[in-house]
């Protein structure tokens, strides 16, 4: 299998895996041939990269990074209680949350466990699927993004489960934003703007007086736009000043806006959204932090086409841990000439890196 650009794909190709709503249903089963109808809803959809069979690469599958039920659960759990935030009168939305805090706990402890015995890198993108309202869906990824960050960290078990509800509950705050602003699908006017920049604020006084969170909950809502050297908002604090997890959560709530499909611009691959994170490593965001969502999540998902410094040029087959810049790769061609396959481990050859990538789609 391939991963290619949607926008790129030709009539005919085959779907090699399940495109799925963020609901858990079937939108598009994998062996259907694509035609021009189901390519341009897909990229209606936001569907920006998908999988495509490939007799040269028919041996290259990808892993679920951890079981669909368990996304279904956690999103409709994020999308039920922010609604019920959104709607309920103020004096019931702390207790919302306090009912909601359990089952988030729940959910977070069933992610940890699945991360942890995975063993292999993150990988979001592999698991190809459309959502009906991307903050729920960005909520679930962020939580994900910050839980692998924070175990390749070291943190203890409970500092994991409080940092998962942090990130979980990060965007709470945006539940007090018109709906027409946070759904619009422009650039925002500089007045829209500062309204949404209320968000961390908002959310930090609903969940600063729920009894049943720790008020560092509350302090990773207010703090996930900050920066370290002090260019951040609400507040501007930087350094020391921001908590260790809303530096964490500020990665992640990154990394995952600049990665998924919005209305206004197209989302970029991992190797790109991770470029943008190492410019402001050091200044905007904690080095420390950078470098240990490098070592967790996957910057080159198994499928995606890559190109070598030696003129060499294939398929990632597989994931090293803990080294997301040096997959395993089935070479394909060597200066544009096609080879008989093989594979390449990058973790064995040094010399050789990475230097760009194509979704193009081919026969």
């Amino acid at each position: 299998m391939r991963l290619v650009s949607t926008a790129t794909v030709e009539p005919g190709a085959i779907l090699a895996k399940t495109i799925y709503n963020d609901k858990g249903q079937v939108l598009l089963s994998d062996g259907v041939a694509l035609n021009e109808r189901m390519l341009k809803r897909l990229l209606e959809m936001g569907i920006a990269y998908v999988y495509i069979k490939d007799a040269k690469t028919e041996d290259i599958q990808y892993k679920e990074a951890f079981p669909r039920e368990l996304k279904v659960k956690a999103i409709k759990s994020i999308e039920s209680t922010f609604h019920q935030i959104q709607v309920d009168a103020t004096l019931s939305r702390s207790f919302v949350v306090e009912r909601a805090s359990q089952n988030f706990t729940d959910i977070i402890r069933q992610l940890h466990e699945e991360i942890k015995n995975n063993g292999d890198l993150l990988s979001i993108l592999s698991d190809v699927f459309t959502y009906d309202d991307y903050i729920f869906t960005h909520s679930f990824n962020v939580t994900l993004y910050s839980l692998a960050i924070g175990m390749e960290l070291g943190l203890p078990q409970k500092e994991i489960e409080t940092l998962g509800l942090g990130a979980i509950m990060h965007d709470v705050g945006k539940m007090k934003i018109p709906t027409d602003i946070l759904l619009k699908p422009g650039r925002l006017t500089d007045e829209e703007f500062q309204i949404v920049k209320q968000h961390p604020e908002d959310g930090f006084r609903l969940l600063k007086d729920v009894h049943t969170i720790s008020l560092l909950v509350a302090h990773c809502a207010y703090q996930h736009h900050e920066r370290i050297n002090g260019s951040g908002y609400p507040r501007g604090i930087k350094g020391n000043e921001i908590h260790r997890f809303g530096k964490i959560i500020a990665v992640a709530d990154v990394f995952d806006a600049v990665t998924s499909n919005r209305v206004y611009r197209k989302a970029m691959l991992p190797h790109d959204g991770l470029e943008i994170l190492f410019a402001g490593s050091g200044t905007l965001f904690e080095e420390e932090i950078v470098n240990a969502f490098r070592k967790a999540v996957a910057i080159y998902p198994v499928g995606i086409t890559v190109e070598l410094s030696d003129g060499r040029k294939g398929i990632v087959s597989e994931q090293n841990s803990g080294k997301s810049d040096r997959p395993k790769v089935k070479i394909l061609e060597k200066d544009g000439l096609n080879v008989t396959p093989y594979e390449l481990d990058l973790m064995k050859e040094l010399s050789v890196v990475i230097t760009g990538c194509d979704t193009t789609f081919s026969k």
